[in-house]
């Protein structure tokens, strides 16, 4: 069997003495992992660092056997990035991220595309914080744990309605009003006026809303498969906020 497609790399592990057992993301068959000849070669490292876009040509004997890529850059974001210490760990973060949450092999086109927009505007050091929250909401949604940030969980009111809406339930994900949720505000999350597109996001919003969201990838995602947030998320978090 073989098949051909675009993929941003994940996770290359070494194999034997050379060779590496690459995880990628692709549009089409989803997260595949599969054997790269030669992967710890001084020629094809450069190839597999993690968040570079490639093409990769997969090869096997059956659909469910780990078979091997063949690989050719494309896009290579670890090196244009090399210099930029956040946007390197925002980076990690994202592919960390993709290789624990996603399952194998499920065509996931749209999350495929968000993310090589995401990976594509880490360079843009006003933008990509935003964009990386809104990406975070959008791996939960696609994942089958969206959150309700348009609706008030206690009164049914929505934003389009007129909604007061300014905390999210820690439990439901769910947005609430400021008047319903003023009694319990100690114990929900503030919910970043960005995220339900009400004024333009300042730094505090921003490192509110990967707080929110790194809460639910890892009471919804992470944690029913004894798996932690990454240690590059978490370090971006924190650099975020000392920021």
């Amino acid at each position: 069997m073989e098949w051909s497609d675009e993929a941003i790399i994940l996770e290359a592990k070494p194999h034997g003495e050379n060779h590496a057992v690459v995880n990628v993301f692709t549009p089409s068959a989803g997260r595949v992992a599969a054997l790269v000849h030669g992967g710890q070669g001084r020629q094809k490292q450069p190839l597999l660092q993690v968040g570079n876009g490639v093409t990769v040509t997969w090869k096997g004997r059956s659909e469910d056997s780990l078979g091997h890529f063949a690989i050719e850059l494309t896009s290579p974001r670890a090196a244009s990035l090399m210099y930029n210490q956040l946007a390197v760990t925002a980076l990690s973060a994202v592919t960390a991220l993709l290789r624990l949450s996603l399952p194998e092999r499920q065509s996931l086109p749209q999350l495929y595309e968000a993310t090589s927009v995401m990976l594509d505007l880490l360079e843009e050091k006003d933008i990509w914080p935003v964009v990386l929250a809104k990406w975070e909401l959008g791996l939960l949604s696609t994942l089958g744990f969206g959150l309700v940030l348009d609706e008030c969980a206690a009164t049914g009111l929505r934003l389009e309605d007129g909604a007061e809406l300014v905390f999210v339930s820690p439990k439901s994900g769910n947005a609430v009003s400021y008047k319903a949720g003023l009694p319990y505000k100690d114990k929900m999350f503030p919910l970043p006026p960005f995220l339900i597109d009400q004024g333009e996001p300042v730094r505090q919003d921003i490192a509110a809303a990967l707080r929110l969201t790194s809460h639910f990838i890892e009471e919804r995602i992470l944690f029913p498969a004894d798996l932690q947030l990454p240690d590059a998320r978490q370090r971006l978090q924190s650099r975020l906020e000392r920021a």
